[in-house]
């Protein structure tokens, strides 16, 4: 089935009805290779990933089945609305899906009833407190589409596999009341608090809690997986009692908590619900050795008051996120058209939600990035690279606390190098770099790419905050990054770059491109600090190295992959940082010449990343097309793009690595860097300081 992307086809709730003419929808079809629902944080994180919501088992985004179900009653007749089970009963038609930056709405008609459930998730980028919050409201609004008076009820569980990273592994489960709140929560048996590491993995520590207002037509229950579907689907009602077995493993008999809610009579109004899924995992990260709380715990916060608030506060919540996302939406159109707004809209939960959000021990906010399906890693320096252009653009702050770990380390004596680190260990202990020769040799170290990436993600919060404070704090670690890329940058050894999977490359052109801006980046930082010597010097070095990078990899209507290498090409894409911070190093024809070039050399599913291979990267691929000087030229390298997502046959949380010519998964899946495709948004000066002034 092909679902049609209408913003707001379906009203969020009764309350906030969207108005067409205040915000113009885009139109464009869309066909998400998975549908975010519950996503937070690298654990916290289960996506539909079929054609239809009933047609798949809601999944983790490493593929493990993270099983949830929901069912509609419509005149004493059951319909499946979520998941496979039960399997007898048919799939309410699904007819259109809507993904907006912080919600998803599937619409739902038959029966003479239409029904819009919504998983929204208030990941608004300016309130750190709201999004490092992990809950998701799901909304249900019935309505009756033939004025006739109809009997609805609703019904969601979720499994115990949300809180194991295995199915064999023990459960225990409880309830309490809270306020006007029914409150049920699972966890494992054992809680392996931050004990395991590692890429293909799961939590298993810390409570997954599923919270609704304690009102007449409302119940709720944990019981085995086939008596609790079972008793709504034949009768309307819930078992009675709980299940008390227990511990016992997620995979006897599927212990599930549900939730059922019976509308009554709908006839000529819309009637709405709401429900809060949160997971509580006390603790997140162990950072040197210390184990740190998420950032929403750190005044002594806990389960409690996080669905309280949720529920004093959901009206107000789902205005401010209708709001955020039309307002993203239409700069997106605006500025790039409806495929990109489609792609933005895809990518912009996948990359907050690939983060975790914590408190050091005295209250700073530290921000990790988990490398999912790449190698697992933690604070990986070329995974926040592509990724800022969001942060940049929405909160410089996020930005600034997913480097404060990374300088911090490269502060310490361990640290012997003089470049930057890749990485700070394996998720989720940061402890120190784990990736290539680790602290101990050079062996597959990242020189030139992780300095150039740190100076340049440096220099953009420093011109998004109008000062360079933040860089001042680290000056000695940030000169010395400054004086290799002097030494080293122009013409870079056999080295890897951030596309370290296509292997090493001496005197790679697009690397090369990279330190240069870097060095005009540190050459700002030193005139915002009052470095007057020191900023023209860098400056004027800058200057001759990008002269010198013009005419060594000159090949004619194109510049080349590597210097040595007549008749190559690559994506460019490091170019953007000229237009970013205001360089203007690189003349304007550059930019044109590579743009040109690009158009004649993508294949169906996109642009390559360069001459060796018809993979590419998605991240990369927006970042190139944001330097074409005309929009008609900014949606033909985008178009295919979306192609591929339409496309795909992997149904995996969107692949930044692919192929363009038949639109397959090389490898990587829901990582943070699918931000990047932020940066036309950035690249736009009006758009960005708009957006840098919201608190």
């Amino acid at each position: 089935m092909r679902l049609t992307l209408f913003w707001f086809m379906i009203p969020a709730v009764m309350l906030f009805a969207p108005s067409p003419a205040q915000n113009p929808a885009p139109r464009q079809s869309i066909r998400p290779p998975a549908v975010p629902l519950l996503v937070h944080d690298p654990y916290f994180s289960i996506w539909s990933a079929g054609d239809s919501l009933s047609g798949e088992w809601p999944r983790h985004w490493t593929g493990a089945t993270h099983g949830m179900a929901g069912m509609i009653r419509v005149d004493g007749r059951a319909y499946r609305l979520m998941g496979k089970s039960p399997a007898a009963i048919p799939g309410f038609p699904q007819k259109s899906l809507s993904v907006l930056p912080t919600r998803t709405i599937y619409g739902f008609e038959g029966g003479g009833v239409r029904l819009s459930l919504m998983f929204l998730t208030p990941m608004i980028p300016g309130d750190v407190e709201l999004l490092s919050k992990p809950l998701t409201y799901v909304l249900w609004d019935a309505e009756s589409t033939d004025r006739a008076v109809h009997e609805v009820s609703i019904y969601f569980d979720v499994t115990g596999e949300a809180v194991v990273n295995t199915s064999d592994q023990k459960i225990t489960w409880g309830r309490y009341i809270l306020g006007d709140l029914d409150v049920m929560r699972m966890g494992s048996q054992e809680q392996h608090v931050l004990e395991k590491v590692g890429d293909d993995l799961r939590i298993d520590w810390g409570h997954l809690y599923v919270a609704a207002a304690r009102e007449p037509g409302s119940s709720t229950v944990i019981a085995a997986h086939e008596l609790a579907r079972q008793a709504f689907a034949l009768g309307g009602l819930l078992p009675r009692s709980d299940d008390l077995r227990s511990p016992r493993s997620v995979n006897d008999d599927w212990p599930v908590m549900a939730h059922a809610y019976d509308f009554g009579k709908v006839s000529g109004g819309k009637q709405s619900h709401t429900i809060v899924v949160a997971y509580d995992d006390e603790f997140s990260i162990q950072y040197f050795q210390r184990n740190l709380r998420p950032y929403w715990r750190r005044n002594g916060a806990g389960a409690d008051s996080l669905l309280a608030g949720a529920f004093r506060n959901h009206g107000a919540m789902a205005a401010r996120c209708r709001a955020f996302d039309e307002e993203v939406v239409d700069d997106c159109v605006r500025l790039g058209g409806d495929s990109y707004a489609a792609v933005a809209s895809l990518a912009y939960r996948q990359c907050l939600a690939a983060n975790k959000i914590v408190a050091d021990i005295d209250g700073t906010m530290l921000m990790f990035p988990k490398e999912n399906f790449s190698n697992g890693c933690i604070g990986t320096v070329d995974v926040v690279y592509p990724a800022s252009p969001l942060f940049l653009l929405f909160n410089p702050g996020l930005l600034k606390a997913q480097l404060t770990p990374l300088l911090d380390y490269a502060k310490l004596p361990r640290w012997k190098f003089p470049f930057a680190p890749h990485d700070l260990g394996t998720y989720p202990h940061a402890n120190g770099q784990v990736y290539g020769g680790r602290e101990q040799t050079e062996k597959d170290q990242m020189p030139v790419e992780e300095s150039g990436n740190m100076l340049l993600m440096m220099a953009g919060i420093a011109v998004a905050e109008g000062n360079a404070d933040f860089a001042a704090r680290y000056w000695a670690v940030l000169t010395r990054w400054a004086g290799y890329l002097k030494e080293k940058g122009l013409d870079p050894e056999h080295q890897l770059c951030t596309d370290d999977f296509a292997g090493h490359l001496a005197h790679n052109v697009n690397l090369s491109a990279k330190a240069i801006l870097a060095l005009g980046a540190h050459a700002k930082l030193c005139a915002m600090l009052g470095k007057k010597d020191e900023a023209a010097s860098y400056r004027k070095l800058a200057e001759i190295y990008a002269a010198r990078w013009q005419a060594m990899a000159d090949d004619g209507d194109h510049y080349r992959l590597a210097f040595d290498k007549t008749g190559t090409w690559s994506q460019k894409y490091n170019l953007v940082w000229d237009s970013l911070l205001d360089l203007h190093l690189f003349p304007a024809e550059v930019a044109r010449r590579e743009v040109a070039y690009y158009l004649t050399r993508q294949n169906t599913y996109g642009l390559p990343l360069d001459n060796r291979k018809a993979y590419t990267k998605l991240d990369w691929v927006v970042w190139s097309a944001s330097l074409a000087q005309s929009k008609k030229d900014f949606v033909a390298l985008l178009d295919p793009v979306l192609k591929f997502v339409n496309t795909t046959p992997d149904r995996v949380p969107l692949t930044d690595w692919y192929w363009t010519t038949d639109a397959k998964q090389v490898g990587f899946q829901a990582r943070s860097v699918v931000g990047g495709v932020f940066v036309k948004l950035l690249m736009d000066g009006e758009v960005s300081r708009k957006w840098r002034g919201r608190k």
